[in-house]
């Protein structure tokens, strides 16, 4: 791995994640000003690198342009402090195009997600990481999830012929899997935790080498969301028990409620503390109003208890 690379990567795998939410007007275009105001306030907060349009930030229906618009606000309103990463998706040849679109803004990274639709086997998946990241300079995190799922030997021929393959990204869970990997390429990649509230696995994960992950509730409890993470690289146990017994879990069970809320119920509790998440886009739904109100009643309970 490329000297810079491995800096980054250092400076990631040594602190919390996120991925911004991407704003959207009642019109569902996006809004420029508010995505500032939104990566301006995350990057006020302790935060060792933002992932801007993301899972999180609605990469999947987001145009070209409009990706190229999202990473240049992110890395405008960041200042510099926060290195910004860029999403790469879809078909082969729109993934190389994205790559290109953040070698241009630039972004200090790339988050190459699943190809489009169709399954794959391991030598596809193969050519399809190699010609991404052979496409362009920048460090590559591979994201392992739905028709993406890697075996060992993939990303360790990978990692071995890809200098700037910098990370392989977990959204799949499977401890045995992840155990294997770790086991098998070793330190040469850096691993994040990338489950949906991966905040759920990150004391096991973090035994098996995973010293960071993604956390979606940042956008809107990020000092909660921190001292998460603290407790978990501290393996306080107790800690990370009892703030998912008061929190995480009571998110998971209204996020449970819908198919589809995993990043609809992120922007209901921005709307929640008083700043603006907005509408998403199709094909995903919003949360009922009664849904709102529980979730804004349980972020109200635990502002209660940091503040305390």
């Amino acid at each position: 791995m490329h000297a810079s690379h491995q800096e980054l990567a250092d400076r990631l795998g040594d602190g919390l994640l996120s991925f911004p939410i991407t704003t959207f007007d009642a019109h569902g275009e996006l809004d420029e000003q508010r995505y500032r105001e939104h990566v301006s306030w995350l990057s006020e907060h302790e935060v060792s690198g933002l992932f801007a349009a993301g899972g999180t930030g609605e990469f999947f229906s987001l145009t070209p342009e409009e990706v190229a618009t999202t990473i240049r606000l992110a890395l405008e309103s960041s200042g510099g402090a926060v290195p910004i990463l860029a999403p790469a998706g879809g078909s082969t040849r729109s993934a190389q195009q994205h790559a290109r679109i953040a070698e241009e803004a630039g972004a200090a990274g790339l988050l190459l997600f699943p190809p489009y639709l169709t399954e794959a086997s391991q030598a596809g998946l193969r050519d399809h990481i190699r010609a991404v990241a052979s496409s362009t300079h920048l460090p590559v995190v591979v994201y392992g999830r739905a028709n993406a799922v890697l075996e060992p030997e993939t990303l360790e021929q990978l990692a071995d012929e890809l200098p700037n393959l910098m990370g392989y990204k977990d959204g799949i869970g499977d401890l045995e899997r992840m155990t294997r990997i770790v086991a098998t390429v070793g330190d040469r990649l850096l691993y994040v935790g990338g489950l949906p509230t991966a905040e759920t696995f990150a004391l096991p994960y973090l035994e098996l080498g995973v010293t960071t992950y993604s956390s979606a509730m940042f956008n809107f409890v990020p000092d909660f969301a921190s001292a998460f993470y603290a407790d978990v690289r501290a393996r306080d146990r107790a800690g990370v028990t009892r703030r998912l017994k008061e929190f995480v879990l009571p998110y998971l069970e209204i996020r449970d409620r819908g198919r589809g809320y995993a990043v609809s119920i992120v922007k209901a509790g921005v709307d929640a503390i008083g700043r603006y998440g907005g509408p998403v886009r199709p094909p995903l739904s919003e949360l009922r109003p009664d849904e709102r109100q529980d979730l804004a009643a349980l972020i109200a309970r635990i502002a209660e208890r940091v503040a305390a």
